[in-house]
């Protein structure tokens, strides 16, 4: 029976020292640590796939916890039943002793617990995501109700801004005198232009 612990971190200038003594402490040396320093969107990871191809049935993965392993939680518990139930190794997540595939709980198995502990957790976060979801689209509502503008604002202008923009551009008519054309203040003019020459740059 070999023992091995998978650390991941979300970018390369993140730091995995607390993964990696969290790892020392229950006993295991660098050799045995596969690192992956990249997103956890997907098992997509190589040091991942060298660590998977590795595992044997009766081997032990420990994790520091379970968003180690990944982000979604549906991808979570696919790869947790392959290697679980394919690959037949033991998986420890260090924060939650619930998820140890060893243990036996008044004779129900670890990896029944951790399938059922799972599926919560994958219950929960696709809550989480639709309320979420349902929050965001209150909101838009609400603030749509209000008169407030979502999104990027237009740059829509009367349809002779652009003739009389460049007459005041040339120094042919003043601000006033352009904004007194368009029928807005001065004010409004000026911010137009600099809407203008915002969206054309």
């Amino acid at each position: 029976m070999a023992k091995y612990a998978y650390i991941r971190v979300s970018s390369k200038d993140q730091n995995v020292a607390r993964q990696v003594e969290a790892m020392r402490e229950i006993g295991l040396t660098e050799k045995q640590m596969y690192i992956d320093r990249q997103s956890g969107k997907d098992f997509d990871r190589k040091s991942y796939r060298r660590l998977v191809k590795k595992l044997k049935s009766g081997d032990e993965l420990y994790i520091k916890s379970i968003d180690r392993l990944g982000r979604d939680y549906e991808e979570i518990q696919e790869q947790w039943r392959y290697l679980t139930k394919v690959k037949g190794s033991d998986l420890i997540v260090l924060d939650l002793p619930l998820l140890d595939t060893r243990n036996q709980v008044n004779g129900v198995t670890g990896k029944f617990i951790a399938d059922l502990v799972l599926q919560i957790l994958s219950y929960v976060a696709q809550v989480e995501r639709e309320n979420t979801k349902q929050r965001q689209a209150e909101g838009i509502r609400i603030a749509k109700e209000k008169g407030v503008r979502l999104g990027r604002p237009k740059h829509d202008f009367p349809e002779d801004f652009e003739e009389i923009y460049k007459l005041w551009e040339n120094g042919g008519i003043s601000m006033r005198e352009g904004g007194r054309r368009l029928n807005v203040h001065h004010t409004t003019f000026a911010r137009w232009i600099e809407r203008y020459r915002r969206a054309k740059e």
